[in-house]
């Protein structure tokens, strides 16, 4: 069948719409029919190079959809289930998955590479074999998909809301609820206020945190974070410092949270600094790989005690959590609506990205049409 997707077929260059092949679902592999795609900075930094994929791309890694058709010996859905996806896939039986870290799934090792297991690429076009930005390619009105990326979702949730739940929300919201373990009466320092940020905000207070100072060069950012749960906003560390010391009685924070679209060597620094003895340092945002951007006293980190913590996926198990994270959507303990700012069609996919690059959108929402 032929699907219209958004690809990227040279790092630096802007974003195409092309017509592609899809083939038929094989062996543990299942046909969705993408009803909503989130618009993540991960895409950027694959489209500018800073992550370097095997191209062309088809791009999107945050999505939701309905299951059209199964391949032979699918388990895990059925024709017709709404499901979300999961960026990073989760096979449940690799050492990592046994041990509840499906985060870190051995599967997720080709989703800069774009094919399914066995290499296999179910996209094809003028450019020969197309990868799928993390096995998904959500920028794609179907997709042919691994079983292990699908979480099926009650058919009442909306699927615009729930789209988030595939990437942005788990990995904010973990990053404060598993990787900094935020406990009632703390105080956290959250730097970047994004699809990410404002998620790990939402953890934090949810998590019982008396103190949730948001960091943010921009206005709207942090007046988003002040709605969803921010006790103070800040447009730089800088500016933050004398109000965490204050609350904290110069104690300082009790974990710091750096979302930023960019990480640098400078922010790491900030947040190794808002936090006092026994701190944790939580880096969820990324540069290029091969980039050394943590430049700190190890001395102090011996004296204080303090830690440095890699988070993906907010460290989440998406199986369990992202219907959690639902759960808790439902009952209006986190905001889903209120978090999307805009939403585009595929064509307007360009323009999308130059929103969030431009720090307009907390969530852009790409409406797939069919």
């Amino acid at each position: 069948m032929k699907t219209k997707a958004a690809v990227v077929i040279e790092a630096g260059k802007r974003i195409e719409i092309e017509e592609l092949d899809l083939d038929k679902p094989k062996e543990g592999e299942v046909l969705i029919r993408y009803t909503y795609a989130g618009l993540c900075h991960s895409d950027v930094h694959v489209a500018h190079g800073d992550l370097e994929a095997r191209l062309p791309m088809v791009l999107g890694h945050e999505g939701a959809g309905i299951i059209e058709e199964v391949g032979p010996g699918v388990s895990r859905v059925k024709v017709g289930d709404h499901v979300v996806c999961s960026f990073i896939p989760n096979c449940g039986s690799c050492r990592y998955c046994a041990n509840g870290q499906q985060s870190i799934c051995d599967m997720g090792a080709t989703i800069l590479e774009g094919y399914l297991p066995g290499e296999r690429f179910p996209i094809t076009g003028p450019r020969g074999q197309y990868g799928a930005m993390c096995m998904l390619g959500t920028f794609s009105q179907y997709g042919v998909i691994h079983q292990n990326s699908c979480v099926k979702v009650d058919d009442d949730l909306p699927l615009d809301k729930a789209v988030l739940v595939g990437c942005g929300v788990p990995t904010g919201w973990g990053a404060a609820v598993n990787t900094a373990e935020v406990k009632a009466g703390q105080t956290v320092v959250v730097m970047g206020i994004g699809g990410i940020g404002i998620n790990a905000v939402q953890g934090a207070a949810l998590a019982g945190a008396k103190n949730v100072i948001a960091i943010d060069p921009l206005a709207n950012k942090r007046e988003k974070a002040m709605e969803l749960g921010a006790t103070h906003a800040f447009g730089s560390a800088e500016e933050a410092m004398e109000t965490v010391t204050n609350l904290t009685r110069g104690q300082m924070a009790d974990s710091a949270i750096l979302t930023p679209g960019l990480m640098t060597s400078e922010i790491v620094r900030d947040g190794f600094n808002s936090v006092g003895k026994g701190g944790v340092v939580v880096l969820t945002g990324l540069n290029k790989i091969e980039m050394e951007n943590i430049q700190l006293s190890g001395s102090v980190m011996t004296l204080y005690r303090k830690q440095l913590r890699g988070s993906l996926f907010g460290d989440c198990n998406p199986t369990t959590d992202i219907p959690r994270i639902l759960g808790l959507y439902q009952s209006g303990d986190i905001k889903l609506d209120e978090i999307i700012t805009r939403t585009y069609t595929l064509d307007q996919v360009n323009e999308g990205y130059d929103d969030l690059l431009e720090g307009k959108n907390v969530r852009g929402i790409v409406v797939h049409e069919h």
